[in-house]
């Protein structure tokens, strides 16, 4: 297994931006295809943005796409998730998720991904 940890959180106005990192251990990384989930207060962890092994295929939920860009650098054994035009209700624990195996569109469940990091929070002011 990969472990993961996640960095960059932290509190923004909204419209502004933050970039999240996850480290991630392990000489295996490049063959995992990588995720980020989210988690508000009292709400269900969702998922967020995927991207396959190589980086040629992304994937995004509806409510971040156009704002949200996952990208991954195999070299570093990193992901990244940058935000931009953050709004209040992006505010979240966000977590690093990695899985062994095909990504496509529909590999948006939580039960897809078998490795996940420890969590970074993002709080978006109004």
């Amino acid at each position: 297994q990969v472990q993961l940890v996640e960095s960059g959180g932290g509190l923004v106005q909204a419209g502004g931006s933050l970039r999240l990192s996850c480290a991630a251990s392990g000489r295996t990384f490049s063959s995992y295809a990588m995720g980020w989930f989210r988690q508000a207060p009292g709400k269900e962890r969702e998922f967020v943005a995927a991207i396959s092994w190589s980086g040629g295929n992304t994937y995004y939920a509806d409510s971040v796409k156009g704002r949200f860009t996952i990208s991954r650098d195999n070299a570093k054994n990193m992901v990244y998730l940058q935000m931009n035009s953050l709004k209040p209700e992006d505010t979240a624990v966000y977590y690093c998720a990695a899985r062994r195996g095909v990504l496509t569109s529909t590999t948006k469940a939580i039960a897809d991904f078998g490795s996940w990091g420890q969590g970074t929070q993002v709080t978006v002011s109004s």
